[in-house]
């Protein structure tokens, strides 16, 4: 088997391999148990809640941080 010959059998082996990620991948999201609309409005809230809360308690920390170093120098 030639140089070429090797080229094409490793083409063929690349094209296979994606095609099967692929198939693979769409089997894998048919088996996917996808959230109702009100399921995703729930967890959709519970994010946002928790980012607001984290941000506030980040912004309190920071604030609070500036505060002390300025007192401090």
């Amino acid at each position: 088997m030639g140089f070429l010959g090797r080229i094409g059998s490793g083409i063929k082996r690349s094209v296979t391999g994606t095609a099967n990620f692929i198939s693979t991948g769409v089997a894998e999201l048919k088996k996917v148990r996808w959230p109702s609309r009100q399921e995703l409005f729930k967890y959709t809230l519970v994010v946002l809640i928790t980012v607001i809360f984290v941000t506030l308690f980040t912004v309190i920390i920071d604030l609070g941080i500036a505060n002390l170093v300025e007192r401090i120098t």
